[in-house]
């Protein structure tokens, strides 16, 4: 692949890693409620999930959401409902305080967060914009596919370190219930909100 092809791909991907959506508000929670280090194993579950993602579509599965639309809408409803519950969960979280001698809540898990790139359709339209963006034809496809790889790991790795840091410095803000609790809500909603860019 070319350098200016990379680039361009890499700028592509990057918007799509860096803006508001599912991802990256369940990475900004997590990183509030259960700081840096123990939300890195849901960071790492997305990753996998959308290289999983890039695996499937540049080899067949994204071709068939092409060909059979229903099966597009039936991610989007998958996707619509799961974000809905993740952002009531998200919002009616218990109260914990973050300097306290019990152990946290769990975070969610590492295979939560790669499950949930299969429900997440910003993820797959990602990956099929890519593919059908920037994969060369030919001898070179394998290559190209590899290319978008790497780029979709590097974007993403910086993404998530920014979106968790953010979290991780909201989290040293909530010292009070309320501001727990406020938080919690307006990150609920944001996620819920994510659903009307899946129908958009």
């Amino acid at each position: 692949m070319e350098l200016s092809l990379f680039l361009s791909m890499l700028g592509f991907l990057w918007v799509a890693a860096i803006t508001p959506g599912p991802n990256n508000m369940l990475l900004t929670t997590s990183g509030a409620n259960f700081g840096f280090m123990r939300s890195l194993w849901l960071m790492i579950g997305i990753m996998l999930g959308m290289q999983s993602i890039l695996v499937l579509v540049a080899f067949g599965v994204g071709g068939l959401i092409l060909i059979y639309p229903s099966l597009h809408l039936i991610l989007k409803i998958l996707g619509s409902l799961y974000l809905l519950w993740l952002a009531w969960k998200v919002a009616t979280a218990a109260y914990e305080k973050l300097e306290t001698d019990a152990p946290p809540p769990k975070p969610v898990r590492l295979y939560q967060g790669w499950l949930l790139q299969f429900l997440n359709p910003k993820a797959w339209l990602m990956a099929l914009g890519a593919v059908a963006s920037f994969s060369m034809a030919g001898d070179k496809y394998n290559h190209s596919i590899l290319a978008i790889a790497f780029g979709i790991f590097a974007v993403n790795i910086v993404a998530g370190i920014i979106w968790l840091g953010f979290g991780s410095v909201i989290g040293r803000l909530l010292r009070s219930k309320k501001a727990w609790i406020i938080f919690n809500v307006s990150m609920g909603l944001l996620t819920a909100a994510c659903v009307l860019l899946i129908w958009h």
